[in-house]
């Protein structure tokens, strides 16, 4: 059966930078195993396949899958997958925001989608209430693991594990050149994760609610240029531990070293106890076809 294939370039506005992302349009009547072999062979971090969705709340389904296993929630596949289907006039075009309701292994959650002139130009995702733990893991490890000194971690912020649906690490580095000095050791890399988190999601703060990063992965790739799950766990790290304020914007870049900046807008709300991230981003079509599957 032939089904629609593209492929988008997410969180930039540019092609040929960002996070590529693979989408089937039509993906129903796909087995598991079927979308995990077709994800083998678009061999990119992520490839999204859209169904219908079983509950009556969602206006579709997202399938999400790496190159080895299906995940509940990603960020570039979520900003990519609703860019494009706006595209299409799934989400009909309008003027201002437009509120629709996805379906993922997480759940049902919200996205909204500005147009202006009649397109799409930014999707943004909520995401889960933001979890913490803590990470028991020795810094001088982690630092070497990394390539990096000891004296590279911030003094003052700590080693976390969060969680707005795919635990990540994050690694508060004191300033940002000890980003580009970063040469991962994925074996020791993945012996400090284990089954706690994905990915070590190293960044420096820069001035007025920015901060950079980069996605260090021990599984698949070695490093991930746009990770939307990340920045929405990194806004929440920072209001719990006092460097932004809740609802104040957080630009992130990342992807630079890899030679495809990427750009980040995360905004966290305080719904009493709980930080709610909510990440943002734009897209850009580079190529569409079919896939006989």
């Amino acid at each position: 059966m032939r089904r629609r294939l593209y492929h988008l370039d997410v969180f930039t506005t540019r092609p040929f930078a960002g996070n590529p992302l693979a989408v089937v349009t039509d993906g129903d009547g796909l087995s598991v195993a079927r979308m995990q072999a077709i994800a083998r062979e678009m061999n990119l971090s992520e490839t999204v396949f859209v169904q219908k969705p079983t509950s009556s709340r969602a206006l579709a389904r997202l399938r999400i899958f790496t190159i080895t296993r299906e995940l509940p929630l990603a960020g570039h596949p979520v900003i990519g997958t609703w860019h494009l289907l706006a595209e299409l006039g799934v989400v009909p075009a309008s003027e201002g925001a437009v509120h629709v309701w996805q379906q993922t292994g997480a759940g049902i959650l919200p996205v909204e989608i500005e147009f202006a002139g009649g397109r799409p130009k930014r999707v943004t995702m909520t995401q889960r209430p933001a979890q913490f733990r803590p990470a028991r893991i020795r810094p001088r490890a982690l630092a070497e693991a990394l390539g990096l000194r000891q004296t590279d971690l911030h003094p003052e912020l700590p080693l976390e594990f969060v969680s707005t649906g795919i635990f990540n690490l994050m690694v508060p580095l004191r300033q940002r050149p000890a980003l580009r000095r970063i040469r991962l050791n994925q074996h020791a890399l993945a012996r400090l994760l284990r089954r706690h988190a994905v990915m070590a999601y190293c960044f420096a703060l820069g001035s007025r609610g920015r901060a950079f990063a980069r996605g260090m992965l021990p599984w698949e790739q070695l490093e991930d240029p746009a990770t939307g799950s990340a920045g929405g766990s990194l806004g929440a790290y920072l209001v719990r531990h006092g460097r932004l304020r809740a609802d104040q914007p957080l630009e992130i870049t990342q992807g630079v070293e890899m030679q495809r900046p990427s750009h980040l807008f995360v905004r966290v709300a305080r719904q009493g106890r709980q930080l709610v991230p909510q990440v943002s981003g734009s897209a850009v079509r580079i190529f569409e076809g079919y896939l006989e599957a």
